[in-house]
């Protein structure tokens, strides 16, 4: 708190004012990173000019990229090999769901379309979706591969999409 009030050239009394801990003041930063994620994510996948699988694409994509600039998230992810950080739990799961239901949204449309394949049990494959998307954040944010691995990002998603594609 004493480094954050004096970057922003305030007294700490007044973070105290607007923040009760610095484990709050921690969660508002990681939910302003969430928020600016699900706003561009939001973006393509309400964009009636691309198709499915275009959306699916920049979705992942652009997920990858803002996550990769979010600094704060990158410490929920190590909090959960070190301290767990408990005040964060809500906001990760909100964000899981959320997930669930836009990549939902474009699988369904695929679907309607006739772009996607009928899917047996739509719920199981877009819980995948959801594995498959945090357990590419170790690797890309935690072991910093993120630039070694952002040339391949059209390879792998290839293979993903082709996956319910027709």
């Amino acid at each position: 708190m004493d480094e954050i009030a004096k970057i922003a050239r305030k007294a700490k009394g007044s973070l105290y004012y607007y923040f009760a801990s610095k484990e709050e003041l921690f969660k508002e930063v990681v939910a302003q990173e969430i928020e600016n994620l699900k706003m561009q994510l939001s973006v393509i996948v309400n964009d009636e000019k691309l198709t499915p699988d275009t959306k699916i694409k920049k979705y992942l994509l652009k997920r990858m990229e803002v996550l990769n600039s979010a600094a704060n998230y990158h410490e929920t992810l190590k909090a959960d090999f070190f301290e767990h950080f408990d005040f964060i739990d809500d906001l990760r799961k909100d964000l899981d769901e959320w997930e669930k239901l836009k990549i939902g949204q474009i699988i369904e449309e695929g679907i309607n379309s006739g772009e996607f394949l009928e899917l047996k049990n739509k719920e199981i494959v877009f819980d995948v979706f959801i594995m498959v998307l945090k357990g590419l954040e170790i690797p890309f944010f935690i072991q910093n591969k993120y630039d070694n691995l952002a040339p391949y990002f059209d390879d792998m998603l290839g293979i993903l999409i082709k996956g319910i594609s027709k």
